[in-house]
Order: C-alpha cells, then structure tokens, then sequence
C-alpha cells in the first residue's frame, strides 16, 4: 500500500509540474472592479504567472474547506470533551465510594459482583 501512495504522489507531481510549466505566460489579476479600484490608494492588479494562480486558487479553496469542517465538527469536539470530563468525574467518584467501603482499590469489579 506504500508503494502505491508513493507511485500518485509521484504521478501527481509530475502532473504539477507539467500543469506549471504549460501555463508560464503571465495574466493580470485584480482584486476590485475597475470602478471600485480608482477610488483606493494603493494598487490593486498586478501580473502573476497562471500557474501560480491555479495553485493558489486550489490551496485557498482547501484552506477554506478545512476551515469550514473544523468549524462544521466544534459541537462534536465540544461533546467528546463533556463527555470525557464526566466519566472521569463518575471514575473518581467510584473510587471515592470503594475508599469509603473499605474496598482495595485494584479490586476486580467480577469479583466484587461474584462475592456480593
């Protein structure tokens, strides 16, 4: 299974950079409209290669998209925590009351069911 991550890997990169160097010629990017941009006072446009471009739109839209999931999943994170934090709470109160029993406290709970 290695072996295959590591051949689309290789695979995939080859294809960048064959995508990267068939797209070398620069274009103009702006960020505002025209009519919007006459009114800022710094430059708004400027010449990059596309290939840069296309990567960059790609790695913005996946930066995006893991934003969104980890926003998207907060409430399950949030309920795995309570969660835990009552267990453990549930386990120290356990213990406390086997204390209070006189139970040791490595005692088998199938034994203790056994000889009750």
């Amino acid at each position: 299974m290695r072996y295959i991550k590591y051949l689309f890997l290789l695979v995939l990169t080859i294809v960048l950079v064959i995508l990267a160097v068939a797209n070398l010629a620069p274009v103009t990017v702006n960020l505002l409209p025209r009519g919007i941009a006459d009114f800022v006072p710094f430059p708004t446009s400027g010449e990059l290669p596309l290939f840069l471009v296309i990567f960059g739109s790609l790695l913005a839209g996946l930066a995006l998209g893991f934003v969104w999931e980890y926003l998207r999943e907060a409430k399950h994170r949030s309920a795995v925590t309570r969660e835990r934090r009552a267990k453990a709470s549930l386990e120290r109160e356990v213990s406390n009351l086997r204390e209070k029993a006189g139970e040791p406290k490595n005692r088998d709970d199938v034994l203790a069911i056994v000889d009750g």
